[in-house]
């Protein structure tokens, strides 16, 4: 009994839980992976395989914490919780804070879980494992910072650090020799996205001395800074999402990285482009989005189109899925500018079962791209043959990228349809042609590596999934059918906040 009331004290229940880790949870989130990384700069007689082990269970233990702040968190209230303050410039007028709502709330989730699959992918025949370890951890502290700061200058200067890593790891541990020019293009369709957003923050610092987001909701902003405002900024997240014509960098991006950094680049930077117009377009500049949302609609519509067209005609297993992510955030961007409550929710729903979908259907590239070293579909055909678990698994993920009942994409697009459909019955139409033209060219995919005639001309060694690969495969597998099924789950945690934004923007109301 006396063990009991013991251990009760310290993990914490209701009350009981020490107030200290209580008001300092988002701290430890953010110092698990920093720790991590100076733990393995300044230990390198430990070995690669210990730093791996560390690196992974560090991982997992910032997910378990990210999963406690899910437990803790009130969803009833709505608003920023667990807020802190840091001093980063101390010449600046106020300091930067940061906090977590319902919305980023699931972000930090999704972004520690699936640093936790990404390192767990990794293996000892990896190339210089000890620096792909701390790029990653790098990557997995400015991800998280970007997701909490509750300013724009912190967000920006977080944003900009993700560039970083992801850079090196294309650079470095691409698979093919245009893994430079790779490279180049996100440097410079980043950058040259960014500048606009550098030179907002000036300007909003020069006009109200602040860049705090909170403080910023509360001014009134006269038609003409909203306009400019929402428009430079747009430019700069509609690079990362990216939108169309803005796109080319991320086809050439996913097929020259590695395996991890096209899951990385698909499950979290590309949802920092719509998380950013979610937080700070939508509600800071309300008549901007009014008359530059019809553009920006119109450009997602010829995305959605374009991007399904191309998929069809590619070869390349990593092109394929890479235009299929262009076209599924240009319909999460439909429904950011749907202003309707449906169609925000749908938008922040898509963004999370993007991540595990197109994550999954990456990683399954990746197994195959390691046995063969080839990802073309012309030397595929018959594997289902000798790959009957692998073949379930693409079958599952492959459902899923075409919106199929029961899994998270589902929810997510019929939310997106239905309030945009409130508003446009021909954006609606020509947006949902994606459903159609999506399932053209993902079936035919997979009907192209597993069924048809065996070519074992090229394919002589055969190897389903083994332990570890399984292991990811059910974790993900469980991720999808959670959220196809138990979506109220998330929906209910992010309901207030989405709809505060939305009566922030002037588009929706407040249901009591």
């Amino acid at each position: 009994m006396q063990f009991y009331f013991l251990f009760n004290d310290i993990i914490g229940k209701g009350d009981t839980f020490p107030l200290f880790f209580n008001d300092n949870i988002l701290i430890l989130i953010l110092a698990i992976p920093l720790f991590s990384i100076f733990f393995i700069f300044f230990t390198p007689g430990l070995g690669d395989k210990n730093h791996y082990i560390f690196s992974l269970y560090s991982t997992l233990f910032s997910f378990l914490v990210s999963l406690f702040l899910w437990y803790k968190f009130d969803s009833t209230s709505g608003g920023f919780q667990f807020t802190h303050v840091f001093q980063l410039i101390p010449s600046l007028p106020g300091a930067l804070r940061f906090g977590v709502d319902g919305i980023s709330l699931f972000f930090i989730l999704l972004t520690n879980i699936f640093m936790y699959f990404s390192i767990l992918s990794l293996n000892a025949k990896t190339l210089r494992l000890k620096e792909v370890l701390l790029h990653l951890l790098f990557l997995q502290w400015a991800v998280l910072a970007s997701f909490l700061f509750l300013d724009i200058l912190g967000f920006f200067l977080f944003f900009e650090m993700t560039l970083i890593p992801i850079y090196f790891l294309v650079l470095v541990w691409g698979s093919r020799e245009r893994r430079i020019r790779a490279s180049y293009l996100i440097s410079i369709y980043t950058l040259l996205g960014s500048i606009f957003m550098f030179f907002n923050l000036l300007y909003l610092l020069s006009k109200t001395g602040t860049t705090d987001y909170e403080i910023l909701l509360g001014l009134i902003f006269t038609e003409e800074d909203q306009k400019f405002l929402w428009l430079t900024f747009f430019i700069s997240f509609a690079a990362k999402i990216p939108l169309f014509p803005l796109h080319i960098w991320l086809p050439e991006a996913h097929v020259e990285a590695p395996t991890l950094g096209s899951v990385l680049l698909a499950v979290l930077l590309l949802k920092l482009g719509t998380y950013g117009l979610i937080r700070f377009s939508l509600p800071l500049f309300p008549k901007g989005t009014l008359f530059f949302g019809p553009l920006a609609s119109t450009l997602a519509v010829m995305g959605v189109i374009y991007t399904c067209l191309t998929a069809i005609r590619q070869i390349d297993l990593k092109k394929i899925i890479a235009y299929s992510s262009v076209g599924h955030m240009n319909i999460v961007l439909l429904g950011i500018l749907s202003g309707t409550s449906e169609g925000l929710q749908g938008a922040i729903f898509q963004m999370l079962s993007h991540g595990v979908v197109a994550g999954a259907l990456f990683f399954a590239v990746g197994t195959i791209y390691e046995r063969y070293s080839v990802r073309s579909l012309k030397y595929f055909g018959g594997i289902t043959y000798f790959y009957p678990i692998f073949s379930i698994v693409f079958l599952i993920f492959s459902m899923a990228n075409i919106s199929f009942p029961l899994t998270s994409s589902f929810v997510g697009e019929f939310l997106i349809f239905m309030g945009l459909f409130q508003q446009s019955f021909w954006a609606t139409f020509f947006a949902a042609t994606s459903m159609v033209l999506g399932a053209v060219y993902t079936l035919w995919t997979y009907n192209r590596i597993f069924f048809g005639n065996l070519r074992n001309l090229f394919l002589i060694s055969y190897k389903d999934l083994d332990r570890k690969e399984t292991y990811l495969f059910i974790l993900l597998t469980f991720l999808l059918f959670l959220m196809g099924i138990f979506s109220y789950l998330f929906l209910d945690t992010f309901l207030v906040d989405s709809v505060n934004i939305l009566e922030h923007a002037k588009y929706g109301r407040i249901s009591n």
